[in-house]
């Protein structure tokens, strides 16, 4: 790539719009990957997508040749900074339109000649992600195995199986689609519902007696959504022996409106308890804290 002198991330961004997607990111879940996985320190793809566009494109004033005035430079500068704010909203990842702009932008801003963009401790894969969404040749490496296959996942298996159709038993049953194009990673995502219902289908089988239903005060059972996991201690009493929960606190939700709590119910007599859940705040303390535990 050609030295053209400063980028535009050396000079100027539309930060407050950066951040404002940044922000609204977090909040967005379906095709979010970090909404299926979390990592430390998840850099938001947004920011990822912006940083990168502005390293690589050279600020309008280290090109006098082609915007000789300081008004045609600024003229090109907001034109790069609608660009990036467009870039930075979650949509732009569904937009062809934008991203094939974005690349051009950076083709002719390196005459042809982008860098390749090089993240050898990539996490949770978010910079080499928005490097490869930029059309940038991207290597990635990390020494943790679970960042490894995280950036596999993103980056290497929907671009080996794009555009391929799925290859599980049951493609050629009814109930599935007919057609006889899978575009993107369409077939790929229909192998993983699949396999992944197997699972989850094999895990119910192993576990269901582990994980009952709950059944509620007219008597119906249902399905529970979440389980709350928390180690025990046997009391040191031998007439005793009872198991108590370790729980710093019984609060299920503090969320202002929303608060929730459940109250271990203990039958002394039998050394059994249960759970109800209340609204509110919690009204009992733990029964573990720095000082140890108490039944």
């Amino acid at each position: 790539m050609p030295d053209c002198g400063k980028k535009l991330i050396e000079v100027a961004l539309p930060l407050e719009a950066i951040n404002r997607e940044a922000i609204r990111e977090n909040y967005i879940y379906r095709g979010n990957p970090s909404a299926i996985h979390k990592w430390w320190a998840q850099r938001p793809f947004a920011v990822a997508r912006c940083v990168l566009f502005a390293s690589v494109v050279t600020d309008p004033a280290s090109r006098p040749d082609r915007w000789p005035t300081e008004e045609e430079q600024d003229a090109e500068r907001a034109r790069l900074f609608l660009l990036i704010e467009r870039l930075a909203r979650w949509e732009a990842i569904y937009d062809d339109a934008v991203i094939a702009e974005a690349r051009r932008v950076i083709e002719d801003s390196t005459d042809g000649c982008p860098p390749a963009v090089l993240d050898p401790f990539s996490g949770g894969a978010t910079i080499p992600l928005e490097s490869q969404r930029l059309g940038l040749e991207t290597f990635a490496s990390d020494l943790n195995p679970v960042a490894a296959l995280i950036g596999r996942a993103l980056l290497e298996y929907p671009r080996q199986f794009r555009d391929r159709p799925p290859v599980h038993p049951a493609i050629d049953a009814p109930a599935l689609p007919s057609t006889s194009t899978w575009p993107g990673s369409a077939g790929l995502a229909e192998d993983i519902r699949y396999y992944g219902e197997r699972l989850r289908q094999a895990a119910h089988e192993r576990l269901h007696h582990l994980y009952p239903s709950a059944r509620v005060s007219s008597g119906a059972c249902y399905p529970v959504i979440a389980w709350l996991w928390a180690r025990t201690v046997r009391c040191p009493n031998p007439a005793c022996g009872a198991e108590t929960p370790l729980a710093r606190s019984f609060a299920v939700s503090t969320k202002k409106g929303s608060e929730t709590w459940v109250e271990p119910v203990v039958d002394r007599l039998t050394h059994a308890f249960r759970f109800e859940v209340h609204p509110g705040k919690a009204q009992i303390e733990g029964t573990v804290g720095r000082r140890g535990a108490s039944a």
